[in-house]
């Protein structure tokens, strides 16, 4: 018997530029798991050094931290379509060039560092255009189902393309990078299809004014701010996925199979959360819903910290990974719908920014604490300082706590207004 399909889990389906927009964003996600797993692998088969490792992820770091502001001031002042056109195929450029110089044999370590550094920035031009265009794609009471059906494709990305990257590996690098060329090439024609417009503001020049227009926006609004802030300080203090080799060999006293399950344990918990968010619409209670959530991630990170069972460690990793991608829905549903559209590049910049840091803080900040006090008392410090921050922001953002629904009414109106648009309906 087949699903019964709600009415609203209909009109996603049936969205054409919603699922190119999806077909495009799963295809350039595996290729881009993929492309890092394989950089990784390449570099060290040359250098045998851990440094030239570390130099990988500091080239990614520094144009998404540099060129963010510049990138969400783009994404408001030109058509973002346009904008992620021309990123993509200076990604999809860069990734022909390293299969092309792999299979002639000319791939040094300062040209793959070059077309990495290439691709990365792109990917941080790209990505505030990209993020911004899913609210003009689908109407207001289905696009958290729609961020949901993105972070399933994210998540699907994460637990694959590596592991698929890797077993291609075997063919050769340059039979992955051609592989990954081609998807980004999916990428682009999903893009080139998408039926998308945008209203077109004046143009302005890039002043400090205009490029921090997005953290003005961000201080004014309690709700926003707050989510933000919170995503900020939560991933910046759980970042016990950081410690997974220690814990895999000294705690749970496994191998590299057994990491290996460790590792994917989130993402499968996020994969199978977000598949049920894709279908299921959250419709009251979300900022309590939201800081449950958050609290969930931290009270996992607490668990996993004392577990000595890998059945156990397993099951707080799952959950760990669920918690997350309830929360994250909820947050970046309600930025994008509480921020006008032509102020959502910037916003969306500056969220980028803290995604970014708290990512590679968070991890920095868990190997610290861990060779200061152990990798135990460092996880579960962080566990707990997750639970405090959730607490403190309950109290200090009450208008956050007591929200009930996504849309605000100045978005529900403006929303609605859209929602006649043929474009944005069912087709």
């Amino acid at each position: 018997m087949a699903p019964v399909l709600s009415d609203e889990s209909e009109r996603l389906l049936q969205n054409r530029s919603f699922v190119a927009f999806w077909l495009a964003r799963t295809s350039s996600g595996f290729g881009f798991q993929m492309l890092s797993i394989i950089v990784g692998w390449q570099i060290y088969a040359q250098t045998h050094s851990a440094f030239w490792l570390g130099m990988i992820g500091l080239i990614q770091f520094l144009p998404s931290v540099m060129l963010a502001l510049w990138a969400g001031h783009i994404a408001d002042q030109f058509d973002r379509r346009r904008v992620v056109l021309l990123a993509q195929i200076c990604e999809w450029a860069a990734i022909v060039a390293l299969a092309w110089l792999t299979w002639q044999g000319d791939a040094s370590v300062g040209v793959i560092l070059l077309l990495v550094f290439i691709i990365s920035t792109a990917k941080t031009m790209e990505s505030p255009s990209l993020i911004s265009m899913l609210p003009a794609l689908v109407p207001n009471t289905i696009l958290p189902r729609a961020t949901a059906a993105n972070a399933v494709a994210g998540q699907a990305a994460q637990i694959v393309g590596p592991a698929l990257g890797g077993f291609l590996y075997a063919t050769g690098a340059e039979v992955v990078y051609t592989i990954t060329a081609v998807l980004y090439l999916i990428s682009l024609l999903m893009v080139a299809t998408l039926r998308y417009q945008q209203a077109q503001p004046p143009r302005t020049p890039a002043t400090l004014s205009t490029l921090f227009a997005g953290v003005r926006f961000i201080r004014a609004r309690p709700d926003v701010l707050g989510v933000i802030s919170l995503d900020l300080f939560a991933v910046l203090l759980g970042g016990a996925t950081a410690l997974l080799p220690i814990f895999a060999h000294d705690v749970l006293h496994t191998g590299p199979f057994g990491l290996g399950l460790l590792r994917s344990a989130p993402a499968v918990g996020a994969l199978l959360v977000g598949f049920w968010l894709s279908r299921r619409t959250l419709q009251r209670n979300v900022g309590m819903i939201m800081f449950f959530c958050v609290a969930g991630f931290g009270a996992a990170t607490l668990i996993f910290a004392f577990s000595s069972w890998m059945w156990l460690s397993l099951l707080a990793l799952f959950a760990l990974g669920g918690f997350d991608m309830v929360s994250m829905v909820i947050r970046g549903s309600l930025v994008q719908l509480d921020t006008p559209d032509d102020m959502r590049g910037r916003v969306n910049a500056v969220n980028a920014i803290f995604i970014n840091t708290s990512n590679q803080l968070g991890e920095f900040e868990s190997g610290m604490l861990a060779a200061w006090l152990g990798a135990v008392p460092a996880a579960a410090i962080g566990g707990v300082g997750t639970l405090v921050v959730v607490g403190l922001w309950m109290w200090w953002f009450p208008g956050l706590r007591q929200r009930q629904q996504l849309a605000n009414d100045v978005q529900k109106e403006e929303v609605e207004a859209l929602e006649g648009d043929p474009d944005r309906s069912a087709l």
